[in-house]
Parts: C-alpha cells; sequence; structure tokens
C-alpha cells in the first residue's frame, strides 16, 4: 500500500541527502573533534577520577605538564581517520534512514498503523528504520577503529601508515562489531524514533520535513539524549575492545566480566554525563543540521 499525501513526508532526492548530510559531517567535524576525543579518553579509562590533576592527565596523559595551547593540540589525533569516517557515517546514517523509511511506508505503514494507531506508527517505522540502518553502520567499523585508537592508545600504530594497518590487521579491524551492532541497533532506534516522538507528539508536525531549524533542534535534544541513554553501557565496552593493541586483543565478554568484577555497575555508564554535555549537542547539532540541509539542497536543486 503506497503512502498518500495525508501521512507520508514529502520525498528529498537523494543528492540533497548525500549533500545534506555530508555538510553536516563536515560541521561537526570541525566544531567537535576535541570534545570526542576527551569523551573516547575518559570511556577508556578504567581508573577513578578523583582530583582535577588527575582528570588533566587523563585527558592530556604525557602532555598534562606542558602549555595549555600544546596540550590543545593534543586533542586533535585521527583527525583525517575522524573525516573520513564522520562524512561517510553521517551521509549513510542521515541520508540512508529516509530511504529505509520509505521502504517501510510503502510497504509496511498499514501494519505499523493497525498495531499501534497513526500517529505512534509513523514514528516507530522512522525508529525502525533507524535501527535497520544503525546496525548496516558497521561496514564503516575500520574507520571508527582507527580513529579511536588515534585518541586514546596512538602507541598501537607503531609507526604504520593507514595502508600498513589495513594489509596487516585485515578482519581484525572489525573486532567489535557484534557490540557495535548491538550498540547501534537500539542506540538508532532511540536517535530516530526519539526525535519522531517529538516532532510528532510535542510539536504536532504532519510532515517531518516541514519543521525550522528551531524544530529540528528541539526534536533531536530528545532523539540524542535518548540514544545516548539507551547506547551507553554496550558504547563503553565498544570502546574498549577497540582501543586496545592489535596484538592484545580482549572479548567483549571479558571486559564485560572485569568491568563488573572490579568497576562495578557504575562502570557501564562511565562517561555519560560528560558524553551528554559533549557527544550530546554534536549529535543535535548535526543530527538538526542535517534535517535541515537536506530539505534545503532539495529546493535549490
Amino acid at each position: 500500500m503506497s503512502p498518500t499525501p495525508s501521512n507520508a513526508d514529502k520525498k528529498q532526492s537523494g543528492v540533497a541527502r548525500i549533500l545534506g548530510s555530508a555538510s553536516a559531517g563536515i560541521c561537526e567535524i570541525g566544531v567537535f573533534h576535541p570534545v570526542d576525543t576527551i569523551s573516547k579518553r575518559l570511556m577508556s579509562n578504567s581508573t577513578k577520577v578523583t582530583s582535577l590533576s588527575q582528570f588533566n592527565k587523563v585527558i592530556f596523559r604525557e602532555h598534562a605538564a606542558d602549555p595549555l595551547g600544546r596540550r590543545l593540540l593534543t586533542l586533535f589525533p585521527g583527525l583525517g581517520y575522524a573525516a573520513c569516517y564522520k562524512i561517510l557515517q553521517r551521509v549513510y546514517k542521515y541520508g540512508g534512514q529516509p530511504f529505509a523509511n520509505e521502504f517501510l511506508t510503502t510497504n509496511y505503514r498499514s501494519s505499523f498503523e493497525e498495531t499501534f494507531g497513526k500517529k505512534t506508527g509513523k514514528a516507530l517505522m522512522s525508529a525502525t528504520a533507524g535501527s535497520l540502518i544503525g546496525i548496516g553502520e558497521i561496514v564503516l567499523l575500520p574507520l571508527d577503529v582507527l580513529k579511536i585508537k588515534r585518541q586514546t592508545n596512538p602507541e598501537s600504530f607503531k609507526g604504520r601508515g593507514f595502508f600498513k594497518i589495513l594489509a596487516d590487521e585485515g578482519l581484525g579491524l572489525y573486532r567489535g562489531w557484534g557490540w557495535t551492532a548491538a550498540r547501534n541497533a537500539p542506540g538508532s532506534f532511540a536517535l530516530f524514533g526519539g526525535n519522531a516522538f517529538a516532532k510528532e507528539y510535542v510539536l504536532g508536525l504532519k510532515d517531518y520535513s516541514d519543521a525550522t531549524w528551531g524544530q529540528n533542534f528541539i526534536a533531536s535534544i530528545f532523539g540524542a539524549s535518548a540514544s545516548l541513554i539507551v547506547s551507553a553501557p554496550l558504547d563503553v565496552i565498544k570502546t574498549r575492545i577497540q582501543n586496545r593493541n592489535f596484538d592484545n586483543p580482549e572479548s567483549g565478554f571479558t571486559i564485560l566480566k572485569n568491568m563488573a568484577k572490579n568497576e562495578g555497575i557504575t562502570a557501564f555508564f562511565k562517561g555519560l554525563t560528560p558524553k551528554l554535555l559533549t557527544t550530546g549537542p554534536k549529535l543535535v547539532f548535526s543530527f538538526a543540521l542535517a534535517q535541515t540541509l537536506i530539505p534545503m539542497f532539495d529546493k535549490v536543486l
């Protein structure tokens, strides 16, 4: 059953989706890469931080005693990997979710609406489409692994370049793919679902693509907050799997067991507060920007 104009959002072209989401990714990298580095280093830290001095050492490591300007420059490791990963990720995620959503709308809209009601069904289709896209995001995992290692464990590169690492490590760069998929499925469901529910029930939008920048910003806050909270425990495990030395891998279940035994249940939410304060705005910024730019590019094209 095809969607009707009364209950379907306007479609944007594929080019507009690529340009809008890529632009959002570029802007996000330019503003938030140092913040992402801080978040990853906090999540990778397995010791208790009880003083500003310890916090300084966790963030800046061997450069903790350097002048402020030099310390700040150390927050830009892996920028090349980060740029490639983030732009591809945003194009895939923000640009791909509308295609998945249209597929569900075209083929399963009646099932969702009969089960959950018209408004809730529409929001849940958006959430489900996001979850499916999130699982497929594991194809970009090697770039994410290299970015995180550059940020948290640069010694693991041992002077090797990108292509040398690819040749040496091969499929090892997909280590942690199961945990990544397990993190992405509920995380992306909550991101797009929270965003859709806010547009549907808080903002009362009939066509989500008609949202203004302000409305996209508000809806993105709901989606980003829900996503970060839901995915936090698996994100910590994923990060610890990926920041290990290439020659010293550790399984996710081993990390989970050791964290529960040595650090307690709160360890699974390490970095959540700074992540909500740092990654949260980053995700809100890029998500709101992509949702605003895609319709804008579509009109221009």
